[in-house]
């Protein structure tokens, strides 16, 4: 394995992408310190991350803090991350399946993508002004504490704050917009998923920090972790990233069989092939888009409980009671967290997967799935089956999803829930699946690198990767003909950057 490690820096295109990629993420943590003007950032990071403070918006950030590759308890020009490009990458993704102009675009090929790519930049500055308007006047409301006293002595330069407070977390973003292409074009790898990856995997030494500290506590009211549970961890940990792995790279095959045809005196075709379909399809959309949605209904209770006239009616009774159900990791909403899950799961699935499509593809090609009419009969079949692997994957996406909740009440009791929260990232839910299909992506092209220049790959064990495999002869049967086209492989990862 080691010999196959060097042979990465033995190639010199590949080992400059290396490189420049690992150069613009360093880049990005450097800038992830950067301040913002006139914000009291270490008020703000106090205020959030205090156990006292359960808040909306507090919920809200520790959700977005980590598949955005920002903070917004930081108080720093990366603090909106790269949300605002995933928002708008995702909006034109899904209004590429009602709007004929855009699915005409998605057809037309490199020029088409590039356009929408055009689209995709223009929408981004959009979202950024709006979200960071939002975060702006959540400052100015919350308490003079979040704000320097030499920015509120004037009207005059609260607005002028206002205003640079947005121009600079909207700039903050476009930078990474522009980071994660540039690690497209000459980085190897997909530039946003690695910018997110990087936020995520930033977090672990804190995470580790926070159960030392909180192992060692003595004569304090929070409960310190045992040595037990410390070890369940690391095994809980090991055991949900084995499963994770295992379950993304899942899939159902369905056997394709190619017609025969004549070319000249020779018989091409009827070969056995698969088309595979994943369990997880979705990848981690149904996880981000329940996350988002599962604050709001806690933040109306809230809002209803605060402006309730009387505190001794049968109205406000209900309310503060649902209020109290709805607190994670309460049971209320487990469950509504996974309905949401399982919504958006077939949700996209709907969005994403054409079986018409693929059946006419099918067709085209000249092959058939054994048993089945080329046409409706095969979209059906395709569908029924997508139907069925998808409640099988929306369960383990359910599964991924409630672990840091279950682990933070039963085994981190008496710890606060900001680090509790921390802790347990790493055991479940949407940084932890970002991360594995993340860098199983990334070894997949490193590994493509390698055998394209005739190296042998990481899983090649003819070759231990100490000299290039030229003399290797290629497998398979030499007096076949040749390959015919195969239709596309539908397959979830998301052409925006987002990782599926």
């Amino acid at each position: 394995m080691l010999s196959k490690l060097l042979n990465i820096f033995r190639i010199p295109d590949l080992r400059n992408k290396l490189l420049f990629t690992v150069a613009l993420l360093c880049v990005y943590r450097i800038g992830f310190y950067v301040p913002l003007p006139g914000v009291n950032a270490p008020h703000i990071r106090s205020q959030i991350t205090s156990s006292g403070d359960t808040s909306a918006f507090s919920m809200l950030s520790n959700y977005l803090s980590v598949f955005s590759g920002g903070d917004l308890t930081q108080g720093t020009i990366f603090g909106l991350g790269i949300m605002p490009y995933i928002s708008a990458s995702i909006i034109l993704q899904l209004m590429g399946t009602v709007v004929p102009a855009l699915e005409k675009l998605k057809k037309e090929g490199e020029p088409g993508v590039r356009k929408i790519n055009e689209w995709t930049r223009y929408l981004t500055v959009g979202v950024c002004i709006v979200q960071a308007a939002m975060y702006a006047r959540h400052f100015a409301s919350a308490g003079q504490g979040n704000l320097y006293r030499v920015v509120l002595d004037s009207q005059w330069l609260y607005g002028m704050f206002f205003l640079l407070l947005v121009a600079a977390l909207t700039a903050g973003s476009c930078f990474l917009m522009w980071l994660g292409e540039q690690i497209d074009h000459f980085g190897i790898g997909n530039g946003v998923s690695l910018i997110i990856t990087a936020g995520i995997v930033a977090r672990m030494p804190t995470a580790i920090k926070s159960v030392i500290d909180f192992s060692s506590l003595t004569g304090s009211t929070s409960k310190p972790i045992s040595p037990a549970k410390i070890l369940f961890l690391i095994a809980c940990f090991i055991f949900v990233v084995a499963m994770s792995i295992l379950l993304t790279e899942a899939q159902r095959r369905i056997p394709v069989q190619q017609a025969k045809h004549m070319r000249g005196r020779r018989v091409y075709g009827g070969s056995k092939q698969y088309l595979p379909l994943r369990v997880n399809h979705a990848g981690v959309m149904p996880i981000i888009f329940a996350s988002t949605l599962v604050v709001f209904p806690v933040w109306v209770f809230r809002r209803l409980v605060e402006v309730s006239p009387n505190s001794e009616s049968i109205f406000h009774v209900i309310v503060v009671r649902v209020a109290n159900s709805l607190q994670p990791p309460s049971y209320l909403y487990e469950v509504l967290f996974c309905l949401l899950i399982f919504f958006f799961s077939y949700f996209w699935n709907t969005v994403q997967f054409q079986p018409k499509e693929m059946a006419n593809q099918l067709r085209d090609y000249g092959s058939f799935i054994p048993g089945l009419r080329p046409g409706k009969r095969t979209a059906d079949y395709l569908e029924n089956v997508m139907n069925r692997i998808t409640y099988a994957g929306a369960a383990f996406l359910c599964f991924i999803a409630i672990i840091p909740s279950v682990v933070a009440a039963f085994m981190l009791e008496g710890v606060p829930q900001a680090q509790a929260f921390q802790i347990t990232q790493f055991l479940g839910g949407t940084g932890l699946l970002i991360v594995i299909q993340v860098m199983l992506d990334f070894v997949r092209r490193i590994e493509a690198n390698l055998v394209m220049r005739n190296y042998g790959g990481f899983m090649d064990e003819g070759n231990d990767g100490g000299t290039p495999a030229r003399n290797r002869r290629p497998s398979g049967n030499p007096n076949r003909g040749p390959r015919q086209p195969q239709p596309s492989n539908f397959s979830s990862d998301d052409p925006r950057g987002l990782p599926a």
